[in-house]
């Protein structure tokens, strides 16, 4: 059984997007974390938006990410526009 789709928040599309960027296992994914994951999966697929993000996370910590704490959401969407504003700039 693939580990990574038994995460939470893991569906479909995100394993395979995953998949795509190198990353098969569970762990491989924490050791990227969730930002560099999505950062790596925006490059495949610039339509990837901050719920990509809060699934990654959730996918790491093992929690539905509706279950995120609110500091944790606004950091990572603010992690979203930096990136998402610094490739308009280039």
């Amino acid at each position: 059984m693939n580990e990574l789709k038994e995460r939470p928040n893991i569906g479909p599309l995100i394993h395979k997007q995953l998949l795509e960027i190198g990353v098969t296992t569970f762990i491989e994914l924490q050791k990227l974390g969730a930002t560099g994951a999505w950062e790596k999966i925006y490059h495949i697929d610039p339509s990837s938006c901050i719920n990509k993000l809060l699934a990654l996370e959730g996918a790491i910590r093992g929690i539905p990410k509706k279950d995120i704490d609110t500091l944790s959401k606004d950091d990572l969407r603010q992690f979203v526009r930096h990136i998402k504003q610094h490739k308009k700039n280039l």
